[in-house]
């Protein structure tokens, strides 16, 4: 099996589990509460150029759905669609947002282009795959986000600048700058690198066109 395929089966098992554990929470897609979950979502969504205006938005690794409902508060007009590939979480997201006209899916095949990708925690659990592993991985669905993209997308992960007491084996922690470089290299000149919110982690903002 290639590695990638090796990566995606392991994680969705992963989540599925946990999602089975704690059901759909901030514990069910492993974060340690409700306010970090929606900090890490106010960052995400700085991607998004002109608010006011009707836009499309991708949520990769949707997990049950959180975003499109922090979303809803924030947004007059959007149309959301949620991609995992854990079958139990899009069953979960459907049946919490079955009065929306969302669309979910748990195969990437039926992806197609959106104004935005977001992906927020989906790179942090590498389990006991090593560091050259994951990060080919993560470049490798960094390319997939910028096909799908129209205008943009934002993505977060764990950095290298974490308290070392605190740091857990199966975790990725990485450089922000070199993602940042990365991203300005092959992407877009348009690059935003936040790291100045209250937590380990940090987040890539990639606008693209003029």
């Amino acid at each position: 099996m290639p590695i990638k395929d090796s990566i995606i089966k392991d994680t969705t098992n992963y989540y599925t589990e946990i999602l089975n554990r704690f059901g759909p929470t901030f514990q069910g897609v492993d974060w340690n509460s409700k306010e970090s979950q929606e900090l890490r979502f106010d960052q995400l969504i700085k991607v998004i150029n002109m608010p006011d205006d009707n836009f499309s938005i991708l949520d990769y690794g949707c997990g049950y759905g959180a975003l499109y409902l922090f979303m809803k508060s924030k947004f007059p007009k959007f149309d959301f669609y949620g991609y995992d590939a854990s079958d139990a979480m899009i069953e979960k997201a459907i049946n919490l947002n079955s009065n929306t006209e969302c669309s979910w899916f748990s195969d990437p095949i039926n992806l197609s282009k959106t104004d935005y990708v977001v992906a927020s925690g989906l790179f942090n659990v590498k389990q006991n795959y090593n560091d050259d592993e994951w990060n080919e991985y993560v470049l490798d669905t960094l390319a997939s986000f910028n096909t799908l993209a129209v205008k943009g997308f934002a993505f977060n992960l764990l950095t290298k600048y974490s308290d070392k007491d605190y740091r857990k084996n199966n975790l990725f922690y990485t450089d922000p700058l070199f993602f940042f470089d990365y991203c300005k290299m092959n992407f877009s000149r348009n690059i935003a690198l936040l790291h100045d919110y209250s937590l380990y982690e940090f987040t890539i903002l990639v606008r693209k066109g003029k």
